[in-house]
């Protein structure tokens, strides 16, 4: 069975059989839900666009014959200034749903697998994106948003692996000095990250985004290095959240993606939302400028936040950083997932 649909995130109806979920249309999520904005800000885009077709694969593999109660929770992408999504199309031989994380206002694929249904399940989603690279730091083009409330004070609280007390407020109050503009100080920490971490992915403790290990260790991948900023950020009285994705190949026009990247976003009221990418920086000493304010297009943004929660469901602790499949098994995590995430180069969306 085949159904088509104009709406996203809302919808709540169960489809049996190899079904299709495909979006037209960008769509712009209401900030009364949940207490994210998704970069409401209306930055500079640069010339530079990537169109992609893109296609997220994934393979939950031998099941208990046992398992009574079955669900797979993946993020979706979303459209917002920096990124259009078109047709995205969801492929699965079991029913599904699409909801809306309320704190964040993540995008997230439900799948329900009936109970003894043992061996492999396959889902494919596919969509059209096309991304901008962008800087937020030109006031010609500002538009400012406020802050509310309840986002403010969100994203100045603690995520369990981003304290900012204790080791945290200490190194903070070492490198950022007091009275200064919060732009200036969220400049502070990014020079301080830049100058003093190593991106380095040997040994064990890297990628959980353990703000304290990449204090004491001075090393690790973009988790590390953007929980870091944001647990400083955060000790400095900046608003800051984390953003994660999928980075694409720049030298290629298709091919397979190997793994998730991720960067930071801090809030100040002049500017709204401004991204930092720490890590490209130290990768590319020669756009460190660039990538504080700026990201390019080489990227596509999947989800928000730390922490995660699921609706209706208890879990024993929420998920750390959500891009990959999240899948439970009688109400306990299960790994047993492949992944095939791949991409191609399209023209353009509007097919010019």
């Amino acid at each position: 069975m085949k159904k088509r649909e104009s709406g996203f995130g809302n919808s709540l109806r169960l489809m049996r059989g190899r079904t299709l979920f495909n979006i037209l249309l960008l769509v712009f999520f209401s900030t009364q839900s949940s207490i994210l904005v998704f970069s409401g800000s209306s930055p500079r885009v640069s010339a530079l666009v990537r169109t992609l077709n893109f296609s997220y694969a994934f393979t939950v593999e031998s099941l208990p014959k046992d398992a009574r109660n079955v669900n797979v929770f993946v993020p979706l992408p979303q459209s917002d200034r920096q990124q259009r999504i078109e047709d995205l199309i969801i492929e699965s031989r079991y029913p599904y749903r699409v909801e809306k994380e309320k704190e964040y206002g993540n995008s997230i694929l439900r799948i329900e697998i009936p109970a003894n249904e043992a061996g492999e399940v396959v889902t494919k989603i596919s969509f059209k994106a096309q991304r901008s690279g962008y800087t937020q730091l030109d006031a010609k083009k500002l538009w400012k948003e406020p802050l509310t409330p309840e986002a403010r004070a969100r994203f100045l609280a603690p995520d369990r692996l981003v304290p900012i007390d204790g080791k945290i407020q200490e190194l903070t109050a070492q490198v950022v000095k007091k009275n200064l503009p919060d732009l200036e100080k969220a400049r502070m920490i990014y020079d301080h990250i830049t100058s003093t971490m190593k991106y380095d992915k040997t040994g064990s403790g890297w990628g959980n985004g353990d703000a304290i290990y990449a204090c004491d260790v001075r090393k690790g991948n973009c988790t590390d290095f953007h929980s870091l900023f944001i647990a400083m950020a955060r000790a400095s009285g900046i608003p800051a959240r984390f953003v994660i994705g999928f980075s694409i190949p720049e030298k290629t026009t298709h091919g397979a993606i190997e793994g998730y990247h991720c960067w930071a976003e801090f809030y100040t009221d002049d500017y709204g939302w401004i991204p930092v990418d720490a890590t490209e920086a130290v990768k590319h000493p020669e756009k460190k400028e660039f990538f504080f304010g700026g990201l390019d297009e080489h990227r596509v943004q999947f989800s928000v936040g730390r922490d995660i929660r699921l609706e209706n469901i208890v879990l024993s602790e929420p998920i750390n950083y959500f891009i990959y499949p999240y899948v439970l098994v009688d109400g306990k995590p299960f790994h047993g997932v492949k992944r095939a995430i791949t991409f191609s180069e399209l023209g353009s969306l509007d097919g010019k």
